[in-house]
């Protein structure tokens, strides 16, 4: 089954969210996993676009946008179906993927903006509803 996690992050700031992303996509890349990041819209895939390419300056994170090459080691989309499957899925949506039984993993970054808190405590609910375990993490 699907292993659902909800990272959270201590502020509120929504760039912490996109760093925290590109943080994860690095570390499932590096361990060999395919990583889909799920955006709310296509504004949000191109300021992520932005960050991967500067994120790490030793080390560049391959990336490309769903529609471009849904294949590469980390992938940017918004609604599409993953390429690959059982890889990381790392949700920025307010939504849930309706591909989540696609993948072996799903992170959603939550940070402290009451919207956020609101939308992300009833997605733990319909993970429940749906008979996945997710736990919650920290950071």
């Amino acid at each position: 089954m699907t292993r659902i996690e909800f990272y959270v992050l201590p502020d509120s700031q929504p760039v912490g969210r996109a760093k925290a992303a590109c943080q994860l996509a690095s570390k499932g890349w590096q361990h060999g996993l395919s990583v889909f990041i799920r955006c709310q819209d296509n504004q949000q895939c191109s300021e992520l676009d932005e960050l991967l390419w500067t994120f790490r300056a030793e080390r560049f994170i391959p990336h490309e946008f769903h529609d471009d090459d849904p294949h590469a080691p980390v992938v940017i989309g918004t609604e599409q179906p993953p390429a690959a499957e059982q890889g990381l899925l790392i949700n920025l949506s307010p939504t849930l993927s309706p591909y989540t039984d696609q993948f072996s993993r799903v992170i959603e970054i939550v940070n402290q903006q009451a919207e956020l808190l609101t939308v992300c405590r009833e997605n733990f609910r319909l993970y429940r509803q749906r008979g996945y375990d997710p736990k919650r993490v920290e950071l």
